[in-house]
């Protein structure tokens, strides 16, 4: 059957289609996606405001238009950070709903977690032993732990790179001072954490997921996308560590000149660098991989294991 999975992230809206039957890897058949970046989209109440409503559920009739002309049987819609976090949320999913159709699962903060684990594990598969995951998304941070299918501990952070650079660094360039105080922010969030994934024991792998990732790996020598999925791509701490004081140096347009970073996201990307850097050194992480699957992939892994045999 082909399945769509309908992303209402932080940042893009997100329809990936997928060819996919249960106990097989779902195919990418159609990607079609439309940058918003809901979470620089809040009022300084935290609604979403008329017209990034008003965005979104184009957006979304958009993203079901494509579903309908690639033939999607069923469409698997959710959202997450922006969404939820936001204080219309209930005005925001009614009015989608009345116009067009989709009634929105609000993912929480955990459940991103545990799915983005799923999709990490499976495509690592049980050799990889006990994973750690993380994954930087535009309005959270997710960790999950955990020798299984199910994670052991999972959490979600407000570190997202999109919720930061809005709310902590309105320079371009950045003010250092601001860069300092995130930097501060960001390693005191993470680090009351870090004790409830230690009773574990270490990590036999460290995955990394998301876009940030994808862009920190490919700035420190990672194999460019258009190698394909199974090329392993690795980041370094020493490397990234090297990288963020350059960034946090660079205007926005400068950062796009960079290898691998797209223009939508290079405004974004020194607090994914120092999101990511943070999380490294205070979980003791030296070098992670980076895993093609995510949040995406983990919904629709989960709806192919309900069905029916």
């Amino acid at each position: 059957m082909r399945l769509g999975v309908l992303d209402v992230g932080s940042n893009t809206v997100h329809l990936l289609a997928v060819d996919a039957h249960r106990g097989a890897r779902p195919l990418p058949a159609h990607s079609h996606k439309a940058e918003l970046r809901l979470a620089e989209l809040l009022d300084p109440d935290g609604a979403i405001g008329p017209d990034g409503v008003d965005r979104l559920v184009a957006t979304i009739a958009d993203a079901l238009q494509a579903a309908e002309d690639k033939g999607c049987e069923d469409v698997l819609p959710f959202a997450t950070s922006a969404v939820r976090e936001a204080t219309n949320a209930d005005q925001v999913l009614a009015r989608v709903r009345s116009e067009t159709g989709v009634d929105l699962e609000v993912l929480t903060g955990e459940q991103e977690a545990r799915l983005t684990f799923l999709a990490a594990r499976r495509w690592f598969g049980w050799s990889a032993g006990k994973l750690l995951v993380l994954d930087i998304g535009g309005g959270s941070l997710e960790i999950a732990y955990g020798i299984d299918e199910e994670p052991d501990a999972a959490v979600s952070l407000p570190l997202g790179a999109g919720r930061l650079t809005a709310g902590w660094l309105p320079g371009d360039p950045p003010d250092p001072i601001d860069v300092k105080a995130l930097r501060r922010h960001v390693r005191a969030q993470i680090a009351r954490t870090v004790g409830e994934f230690a009773r574990f024991g270490s990590p036999d792998h460290v995955v990394a997921t998301s876009k940030t990732f994808k862009q920190l790996a490919r700035l420190a020598g990672a194999a460019r996308s258009g190698e394909g999925l199974y090329v392993q791509r690795e980041l370094s701490r020493t490397a990234l560590e090297e990288w963020v004081p350059t960034l946090a140096t660079m205007s926005a347009v400068q950062r796009a000149g960079l290898p691998g970073v797209s223009e939508g996201r290079s405004a974004q990307l020194l607090a994914g660098a120092l999101v990511a850097e943070g999380a490294m050194d205070l979980f003791g992480v030296e070098t992670l991989e980076v895993c093609p699957w995510a949040l995406r992939e983990g919904v629709i892994l989960r709806r192919l294991d309900q069905l029916a045999p």
